[in-house]
């Protein structure tokens, strides 16, 4: 393995781990400032997990790619941007870090390092939800990375941010983010057995995403 994969790897550790720590820390946060007032509490885990991505993204995008999803990982491997071999190990790090992110923001808040999630996702409305919101999340990528790659922090952050709110799943979006939120009981973990469904949509949403996106790229190519 050369010296400039392990780096990427680490990249992707890291920006993933801190990602966790932003998104768990914000609920957490966020539910004990909030005063019994969801939809505050939300506005502001949200905001903060906008702030976090454009500056993680920014960080560590020159460096891996600043995938830190391996939804995004397993397209850019499908889009042969990344090599199939790669790409797993990319996944490997990714689940790790989240792991490492939801440890680390459990221990800002004097909670226990992994705690199972009681908080019930599950039903078909949520795992359209969630098939929708990793579509959309992929087109975002997709759509901006070719012509406007500077734009791509902004543009990723801006829909995570709406998607929090238009979708009923609240977004995750994020194979490796779903798995670790199942080992955080707060705002916003989900139940370990409600996360098989959510990866599944989250899958499809992101093959169906780099499938539109591939024939309108060969279309816009025919035009031209």
């Amino acid at each position: 393995m050369s010296v400039d994969l392990h780096r990427k790897l680490f990249a992707e550790w890291l920006g993933t781990a801190f990602l966790l720590a932003v998104v768990i820390g914000s609920s957490i946060m966020a539910e004990r400032l909030a005063g019994g007032n969801v939809a505050l509490a939300l506005l502001a885990n949200a905001l903060a997990t906008g702030g976090g991505l454009v500056a993680l993204i920014l960080a560590f995008g020159d460096i891996s790619g600043a995938h830190f999803n391996p939804a995004v990982s397993l397209v850019a491997a499908l889009g042969q941007e990344l090599p199939g071999k790669v790409a797993v190990l990319y996944v490997a790090v990714q689940v790790f870090g989240a792991f490492c992110g939801v440890a680390a923001a459990h221990g800002m808040f004097s909670e226990p390092l992994f705690f199972a999630s009681q908080h019930v996702r599950t039903g078909p409305a949520q795992w359209w939800s969630e098939f929708v919101a990793t579509f959309g999340l992929i087109a975002v990528i997709l759509g901006c990375s070719r012509k406007r790659a500077d734009a791509v922090p902004f543009a990723v952050a801006a829909y995570i941010v709406a998607a929090y709110w238009f979708t009923s799943s609240t977004s995750f979006a994020n194979p490796a983010v779903t798995l670790a939120r199942a080992a955080t009981d707060t705002f916003a973990g989900i139940r370990p057995i409600d996360a098989p469904g959510f990866i599944v949509a989250q899958l499809a949403g992101a093959i169906a995403a780099a499938i539109v996106f591939a024939w309108l790229r060969k279309e816009k190519s025919s035009a031209t």
